[in-house]
């Protein structure tokens, strides 16, 4: 096990300044109290480092009560739910390197609101016991060794707004259970080994941030989304299937989709230009075969700054409408079949981009079929001024000493693609 951090960090100390938690003779619930001590007892003694806020739990002073005490403790934080009688709403045991099995320990605190015990080395399974923490708002058990199922029980949790369970070594699916919190409003479960299908949350109506990267999960994307979405990482999965707008279409809020390193093949739905909030669009290593286009006005009205396409089997010519795209300033179409020109918007918009609009600083070309001349805007383009490749096509009017060139493919290669290539 790592080495024990210093006990001045071991924990986070929340405490309230309300005046009402100044009663005199105030007592801590005697539930509550035997659950603290649950939980002290199913850690490792050894994971409890002298002087942490943990070590100070002995309990032979009221826990609730002695904030001004002689002998302080911390870690928790208790509010008074009524007179003379406290209750705990929130432990945060985060960062704090503490290990054992949160199984072993009694979950029977009804106030509780919060609880972090992120970046542990907790292990074991989610306890069952947790659908008793009926006013839990925030559970977070990131960055820990927590492995089985998630439970579907955490469907119990009706004030849940916030679940973090990423960076753990969970398995199984996720529980259609959740489809019940109406107060959810972030899932993290990336950097985990889930599977299956993803279940349907089209009806979490304050549901704005998912993040379920780096798993397993398969299946075709759901066909209902939650419209409150602001943020969708779904990369590095073994999603498959097409990208169909109904999924999409009235995600007004929405500003980041990442859909990277999967097996989606099919179209880019045109959808996913004229969403009016989306900023960052990420859709490489997947099996893309073709684009749909916006009308010219939607082109203009786009908020995309970023915008990367790579590593997939698009073919047709290079999108025009994103050299008029007036925030777009990263694109990457690399790896893929395009074929055609370089399209002289793209040129104008990397070397003498229009008033308002943010120029190309990363435009990235290469591994396709483009062929004919460079557009002479290009050709005034100094190293440094901008990231652009436009090596590994069939450019052969590219000189090498302009430094976006580099080796293009052969001419057997290019004819092979397509015999009417010049």
């Amino acid at each position: 096990m790592a080495s024990l951090p210093s006990p001045l960090f071991s924990l986070i100390l929340i405490f309230s300044a309300s005046p009402l938690l100044f009663p005199a003779l105030s007592t801590t619930y005697w539930g509550d109290i035997e659950a603290l001590k649950h939980l002290k007892n199913g850690l490792h003694n050894a994971s409890v480092p002298p002087g942490s806020c943990l070590a100070s739990w002995d309990f032979s002073v009221d826990p609730c009560d002695n904030l001004f005490g002689e002998k302080f403790t911390c870690g928790f934080r208790c509010d008074v739910v009524v007179s003379g009688s406290s209750r705990v709403t929130e432990i945060a045991l985060d960062h704090a390197v503490y290990a054992g099995s949160l199984a072993t320990s009694s979950w029977n605190l009804p106030y509780l609101e919060t609880l972090d015990a992120s970046d542990n080395y907790f292990s074991g399974r989610i306890p069952e016991s947790f659908s008793s923490l009926t006013r839990l708002r925030r559970l977070a058990l990131s960055g820990n060794l927590l492995d089985g199922e998630i439970p579907s029980s955490i469907g119990f949790l009706s004030n849940l707004e916030e679940l973090y369970l990423d960076n753990n070594n969970l398995r199984g699916t996720i529980p259609s259970s959740l489809n019940g919190l109406k107060s959810l409003k972030r899932l993290e479960l990336q950097l985990n080994s889930l599977s299956g299908e993803i279940p349907d949350l089209g009806s979490l109506e304050k549901f704005y941030y998912l993040d379920i990267s780096d798993n397993a999960f398969a299946g075709e994307i759901p066909a209902t989304l939650p419209k409150s979405l602001v943020e969708i990482s779904m990369r590095n999965n073994s999603l498959t299937g097409g990208l169909r707008s109904e999924s999409f279409k009235g995600l007004m809020d929405l500003q980041v989709l990442d859909l990277s390193y999967n097996s989606l093949e099919g179209t880019v739905p045109v959808v996913l230009f004229e969403l009016p909030s989306l900023e960052q669009l990420s859709l490489s290593f997947n099996k893309l075969s073709s684009m749909e286009a916006p009308s010219y006005n939607a082109g203009w009205q786009s908020g995309l700054i970023a915008v990367d396409l790579s590593n997939n089997e698009i073919q047709g010519p290079l999108p025009w409408f994103m050299g008029v795209m007036p925030k777009l300033s990263s694109l990457s179409l690399e790896n893929n079949k395009f074929t055609g020109m370089i399209p002289t918007q793209y040129a104008l918009k990397t070397v003498v981009p229009g008033l308002g609009t943010s120029p190309f600083g990363r435009l990235m070309l290469r591994g396709n079929y483009l062929i004919g001349g460079i557009p002479s805007p290009l050709l005034l383009l100094k190293p440094g001024s901008a990231n652009v490749t436009l090596g590994d096509n069939c450019l052969f009017r590219c000189p090498l000493r302009f430094f976006f060139c580099e080796d293009q493919k052969s001419l057997d290669v290019c004819n092979r693609f397509s015999p009417f290539i010049p």
